[in-house]
C-alpha cells in the first residue's frame, strides 16, 4: 500500500519512449498495463490525476525536422502520435475501471473530447483521469512544455515526470559512470546547469507559476504511488 498522499491534484508526464520497454518502436502493452495500474492506486486514493504522454515510441518531429521535413509540419505529425498514445493508455485504465477522458488540443471529435480547460477540471473533480493529448495544439513546442502548462491551467499540486533513469543527474549516467544524481534543485540550478531535466520554456513556466516538478523512474514498480505520498526516490526542483 502507498503511503498516504501529500498532493490533492497531480499531473503525470510520461515519455513515449517509457510505453516502448525494450522494443524498439511502438508499444509494450505489459508496461502500459502496469502504469494504468499505478494511475489506479493513486486515484482510489483519492487523488486527482491527469497525463500528458510524448510521442518519440511513434514519432519525433525534431528528428523528422533533421531529415528534411518542415519542422511544422513534423511537430503536427508528433502531436497526432501523442493522441494515438493517449487512446492506448485511456484503454488500459478503462479496462482497470478507471474512468478516463482523452481531451486533444488538436480537435478530434471522433475519437476524444476537444481541450477545454474548465470541462478537465470538471472531469478530475468527479474522480475521471484526464489525458492531454496533442501537444500544446502548436508547432515548436515539447510535451514536456505542454505538461507544464497544462499542470498551471489545472491548478496542479506538483508535475511529476517518469523517465529511464531515478532522478536528476549532472549527465547520462547511462554515459557517464561517475554522474551525480542530485536530491532537490532549485529552477535556476536546472537552467544554468543546463540539466536535461525538461526543456527551458517548460521549466520557466512551472518556475513562474510556483508549480514543483518531481523526477522518478517509471521502471520501478509502485513508484507512483510512493513519489504521490513523498516516498521513494526522486528528484524535486522547486
Amino acid at each position: 500500500m502507498p503511503p498516504k498522499p501529500k498532493f490533492k491534484r497531480v499531473l503525470l508526464k510520461l515519455s513515449g519512449e517509457g510505453l516502448m520497454g525494450s522494443k524498439e518502436f511502438g508499444f509494450d502493452f505489459d508496461i502500459i498495463n502496469r502504469i494504468a495500474d499505478e494511475v489506479r492506486v493513486v486515484t482510489e486514493l483519492g487523488v486527482q490525476v491527469s497525463l500528458v504522454i510524448g510521442a518519440g515510441n511513434i514519432f519525433r518531429g525534431s528528428m523528422a525536422a533533421e531529415a528534411g521535413l518542415e519542422r511544422a509540419g513534423a511537430d503536427y505529425m508528433g502531436m497526432l502520435a501523442t493522441v494515438i498514445n493517449a487512446l492506448a493508455m485511456q484503454n488500459a485504465l478503462e479496462r482497470k475501471g478507471v474512468e478516463t477522458r482523452v481531451q486533444s488540443a488538436i480537435p478530434i471529435a471522433s475519437v476524444c473530447e476537444p481541450y477545454i480547460r474548465r470541462r478537465a477540471i470538471r472531469h478530475m473533480e468527479k474522480g475521471r483521469v484526464v489525458i492531454f493529448a496533442g501537444g500544446t495544439g502548436n508547432p515548436f513546442f515539447t510535451t514536456d512544455t505542454a505538461a507544464a502548462l497544462r499542470a498551471v491551467e489545472m491548478g496542479c499540486d506538483v508535475l511529476i515526470k517518469g523517465t529511464q533513469v531515478d532522478g536528476v543527474y549532472s549527465a547520462d549516467p547511462k554515459k557517464v559512470p561517475d554522474a551525480v544524481r542530485y536530491d532537490k534543485l532549485t529552477y535556476q540550478d536546472v537552467i544554468t546547469r543546463d540539466l536535461k531535466v525538461m526543456d527551458g520554456a517548460a521549466i520557466i513556466l512551472a518556475r513562474d507559476n510556483k508549480v514543483p516538478i518531481i523526477v522518478f523512474s517509471l521502471h520501478n514498480p509502485g513508484a507512483f504511488g510512493n513519489v504521490v505520498g513523498g516516498d521513494g526516490v526522486f528528484t524535486m526542483v522547486n
